[in-house]
């Protein structure tokens, strides 16, 4: 289907229609911090179509309907088909499509209710937001004052991008703390941590469908906020956040502004749900989780006993609106207590990965010394032929690699013979991919700064004794992984006249991939050259460096 011309450029083509299978791109990214406003006004008379909520509406210099995204600032143009069907353009990207991307704010329901009952219906009507919690909680919306409908509607309390770090686990302190960005996101009374801050942000807030499994959820009822002491964190804008079951959470931002409404947010979070649940509701949810068969079963007996029969007579219109507000309350806090990645992994209902997994986890689990795929690796590069031109540094096929990479990760019997692997440098890059990401490298933070210093040693004696007695002091799986590794890329280097393959080629290799800073330095590539060097160093004295047993 091709469309005519554009309304306002007469000499260009338009662009196309939207299909089924048309790519939709990704380009903007959500503004770093966001707090939504309650609702949104009725659109203006100048406007066309009903703005959805999260959009403003105007007409442009060459007099086409151009729609602004609140959050995202991005912008679509709207276009009609030869048929008069309206359709959407993105001149930043050139995606086409039949809807503006939906916003996670609903709107108001008198202002899609008035545009049902009116005589003529709206040209396009922004899709039904669905909040359980909130239906037929009064008879009808007219019923309801315009600000009581902008606070009910309201679900979305505050989004944004922070830093934070999760110091304990239901009280069990956590040895250390890593920093990571995270969209977050207030919502219900629920503080929730997203995983990938760009991509679940930007996708979550185009399709809210599409936010990727929380990593986190904090409940804020019971919850205990503050500003973290120097000696809990060196970073300056710091919140503690201690939830009711134990767990302790750092929260950071740059921006002392913003990090002062995310307080001041959570702290008015706390306290309102603090003050809107009686105290024997408060003791009964503090007792046990609302998921119980035993719970469930006594709830629905009283639900049974509260219905109205022959002998018994009808509740006042006040009775039963507490009853369905009560039920109501807890039905909202049964979904909102969905269950995180890290916990259905701890109760083994899904499998623990191999790639990215903690080494010292990662042996423990296998219960070897050294991870099941590293020595795989080695012993099929070996069998296969140390003397292929290019060992380690030649690329295997991407998308073989992470094939393979999908098959170590769901299937525990890996066979490397397969036909399927036949490519050794798809088994090389595999096991460097491997490497790569691990949380923490080879050589752990820890001793990062310890193994530069030495290399920097003027005294070559002491150089080498002094990066012999870091090795040795390594966690064992740090250090027994290490040593498989070294000894393998020795011998890697004893056919270096056929693979070519140094032991400078392989330390430029393994260099960044097993060594590198938890933060990154401004001086990176002068940490690479002494990132190298170790490596170099160890390869040359593998032997010394690891004795045979």
């Amino acid at each position: 289907m091709q469309p005519g011309l554009s309304p306002g450029s007469p000499g260009d083509p338009r662009p196309p229609t939207p299909e089924a299978d048309y790519p939709e791109s990704l380009t903007s990214y959500p503004e770093e911090d966001y707090s939504p406003v309650g609702s949104f006004g009725e659109p203006g008379p100048t406007s066309p179509l009903t703005t959805p909520p999260g959009w403003s509406c105007h007409v442009s210099q060459d007099k086409q309907m151009l729609y602004t995204n609140h959050f995202t600032q991005e912008q679509w143009v709207r276009l009609e088909d030869p048929h008069g069907k309206p359709y959407f353009y993105n001149p930043e990207d050139s995606s086409v499509r039949w809807e503006l991307p939906q916003v996670p704010v609903p709107a108001p329901r008198s202002i899609h209710k008035a545009s049902q009952d009116g005589d003529t219906p709206a040209q396009a009507s922004p899709p039904e937001e669905k909040v359980p919690a909130e239906l037929d909680e009064v008879g009808s919306w007219e019923e309801v004052s315009p600000a009581t409908a902008a606070v009910r509607t309201k679900t979305l309390d505050k989004a944004g991008v922070l830093h934070r770090t999760k110091t304990a686990d239901k009280g069990k302190r956590l040895r250390k703390k890593h920093w990571s960005a995270s969209w977050t996101v207030l919502e219900g009374g629920v503080l929730t941590f997203f995983k990938d801050s760009k991509t679940s942000a930007a996708g979550g807030l185009r399709q809210p469908s599409k936010f990727s499994t929380p990593e986190y959820t904090v409940e804020l009822r019971g919850a205990i906020l503050s500003w973290a002491p120097k000696d809990k964190s060196s970073r300056k804008n710091v919140l503690e956040l201690r939830s009711r079951d134990g767990s302790e959470y750092l929260i950071q931002h740059d921006s002392e502004a913003i990090i002062s409404t995310w307080h001041k947010a959570i702290a008015q979070g706390i306290q309102e749900l603090s003050a809107e649940l009686p105290p024997e509701e408060e003791s009964e949810s503090s007792r046990a989780d609302f998921g119980s068969s035993e719970r469930l079963g006594s709830w629905q007996e009283k639900e049974e006993d509260a219905r109205p029969n022959a002998a018994t007579p009808a509740l006042s219109p006040g009775g039963l609106e507490s009853d369905v507000s009560k039920v109501r309350h807890k039905l909202r806090k049964f979904l909102q207590r969905r269950p995180t990645l890290q916990s259905l992994r701890e109760k083994g209902y899904i499998k623990d990965q191999v790639f990215g997994c903690a080494l010292a986890a990662l042996c423990e689990r296998e219960r070897s010394r050294v991870p099941r795929f590293v020595q795989q690796c080695i012993r099929a590069v070996e069998a296969r032929g140390l003397d292929i031109d290019g060992l380690y540094r030649i690329s295997g096929n991407l998308a073989t690699i992470q094939k393979l990479r999908y098959k170590v990760d769901h299937d525990e019997r890996l066979d490397l013979d397969d036909g399927r692997w036949e490519d050794v440098h798809v088994i090389t890059g595999a096991l460097k991919l491997f490497f790569r990401e691990l949380p923490e490298p080879l050589f752990p933070f820890s001793h990062f700064r310890q193994f530069i210093a030495a290399i920097k040693l003027q005294d070559q004696a002491q150089r080498s004794r002094c990066v012999r007695d870091l090795v040795r002091s390594l966690p064992a799986p740090n250090h027994d992984t290490l040593r498989m590794l070294f000894q393998h890329l020795c011998r890697v280097i004893e056919h270096g006249e056929q693979n070519r393959m140094s032991v400078q080629s392989v330390a430029i290799v393994f260099g960044p991939t097993l060594l590198r800073p938890e933060v990154e330095e401004t001086s990176m590539p002068m940490t690479m050259v002494f990132q190298n060097q170790v490596v170099e160093l160890i390869l040359q004295q593998c032997a010394d460096i690891f004795p045979p047993h």
